[in-house]
């Protein structure tokens, strides 16, 4: 007896924090109750045969409705009811993700002699994103370890970690933290952030593509993004330069950062009651 539904994301994931309202003819509630850890909403009271309207909310997706019809038996079946982000826009289901170092990149992009450019990356980063069922107070927090700069040639990493550079002596780590996401296209977010590098906190915006979710061998749930974002740096004081002829400085004034990310969900954790005493 009672009202069954199941409500999902476009790409299948479980939305646990959604509401279902059931409304009678003359509109007038008669039925509120929010779904589990799974996505499910499930009632056991008898309801009244004959026609309802069901509305599905779930904070930062669009609502839904659809009739409901209550059999004489006094249950009605929703069956799964998808719901899309508002505005149209897909993102992973919300809760806490971790960076998987072994699938993701962080590489950084500097012009050489104004005709060639210089590729970098960070082998050894960590991280969490936690995506907020609105969305736009999702957070990130990212470390990257300085020393761990590597483009392929020892001569040149040397110098990057120097102080005229990275600075790694004195800052050991690059911190990335994320203050909020906003819908700048279909499919596209700015998520706005500060950097701190050598001991300099700026505020460095990224732009962000999400790629999809996917279940993974090991029973868990992942997420790709890419995002680049454009640093100065006279910005994080890296003046450091030579001129090998009017004009032409050998290292570009910025560099390009870029990113392929693979975030991991972190299971929910299943809180279970007690039993109390003496029962």
């Amino acid at each position: 007896m009672g009202l069954t539904a199941r409500i999902r994301t476009g790409d299948g994931w479980a939305v646990e924090h959604a509401v279902v309202t059931l409304t009678d003819m003359r509109g007038e509630q008669v039925l509120r109750a929010g779904a589990d850890a799974d996505g499910v909403v499930r009632t056991e009271e008898a309801l009244r045969p004959g026609p309802y309207t069901a509305i599905v909310t779930a904070v930062g997706y669009a609502p839904h409705a659809a009739t409901a019809l209550v059999t004489a038996s006094g249950r009605a079946e929703l069956g799964t009811v998808t719901l899309v982000r508002q505005g149209g826009a897909a993102l992973p289901p919300p809760g806490r993700w971790t960076i998987d170092p072994a699938h993701s990149t962080v590489a950084a992009v500097a012009q050489h002699l104004g005709i060639s450019s210089v590729r970098g990356r960070f082998t050894d980063f960590s991280g969490t994103v936690q995506i907020a069922p609105d969305t736009v107070s999702s957070t990130v927090e990212a470390t990257l370890a300085a020393a761990s700069i590597d483009t392929g040639n020892a001569l040149r990493d040397k110098h990057l970690r120097s102080a005229d550079f990275l600075d790694v002596d004195s800052h050991p780590s690059l911190v990335y933290r994320g203050t909020s996401v906003r819908e700048t296209a279909p499919g596209k977010w700015t998520v706005h952030g500060t950097l701190a590098l050598r001991g300099i906190v700026r505020e460095v915006p990224l732009e962000l593509t999400y790629s999809g979710t996917s279940s993974d061998p090991w029973g868990g749930v992942r997420a790709g993004f890419r995002a680049t974002a454009t640093l100065h740096r006279e910005d994080f004081a890296m003046h450091y330069n030579q001129i090998v002829q009017a004009g032409v400085a050998a290292i570009g004034a910025t560099l390009q950062v870029e990113l392929d990310i693979q975030l991991v969900r972190e299971e929910v954790p299943v809180v279970r009651e007690e039993p109390a005493q003496g029962s």
